[in-house]
């Protein structure tokens, strides 16, 4: 998905026309046949113009499609995380996106490569871990300001996915159960910090 054009504006309308590509390029893929951006966007109900905004490339759309089937919603996600305190959401949401990596470990590089080779021109992504632990942080009393939920979020997120699985595993040569933990106390440690200080 383009940056300039999801930082523009009106972001939920831009989510739900993201998400209606996302689920024509699902129904796509599963009938199988020829696909391409103009049957994603008539599929979708929307213009040529309207999916170019998105996504200028067929191999990406086709590589994020493949993992949205796969990755519940924020809210999904969520309704297992509606008893305990915050520190235990924000664990359990860690467990879910770590897992959701090892299993897909492969599309997930593959997305990441489509991206990559992409003219130099990094997409904006579906931000579900953000949005998941910002539902997390807005559900609790946290001591906390308006900006420091936010960089607590983004911190949080650099470990759990496919990035925070790259590293602890082709850069510390960590093996499943070392990255997991490795990456569970981490967050474990930042939170610890940010709200018993």
């Amino acid at each position: 998905m383009k940056n300039e054009y999801l930082r523009r504006g009106r972001t939920a309308q831009k989510q739900k026309t993201r998400e209606k590509i996302l689920q024509a390029a699902h129904r796509l893929q599963h009938k199988g046949g020829e696909f391409t951006l103009e049957k994603v966007a008539e599929r979708a109900g929307i213009s040529r113009a309207t999916i170019y905004r998105y996504y200028s490339n067929k191999d990406v759309l086709s590589a994020e499609a493949v993992l949205d089937m796969r990755t519940r919603s924020p809210e999904q996600i969520l309704l297992d995380q509606k008893d305990g305190s915050l520190e235990e959401a924000f664990l359990g949401i860690q467990e879910y996106y770590n897992q959701l990596a090892q299993d897909n470990e492969r599309a997930f590089r593959k997305y990441l490569s489509v991206l990559l080779d992409e003219d130099n021109q990094v997409n904006e992504r579906g931000a579900r871990r953000v949005r998941t632990l910002t539902g997390a942080m807005d559900k609790y009393e946290v001591p906390l300001s308006q900006e420091e939920k936010k960089k607590l979020v983004y911190l949080a997120t650099l470990m759990m996915g496919i990035e925070a699985l790259i590293v602890t595993r082709d850069v510390c040569r960590l093996d499943e159960n070392e990255s997991k933990e490795v990456l569970k106390w981490g967050l474990n440690t930042l939170l610890k910090g940010a709200f018993h200080q």
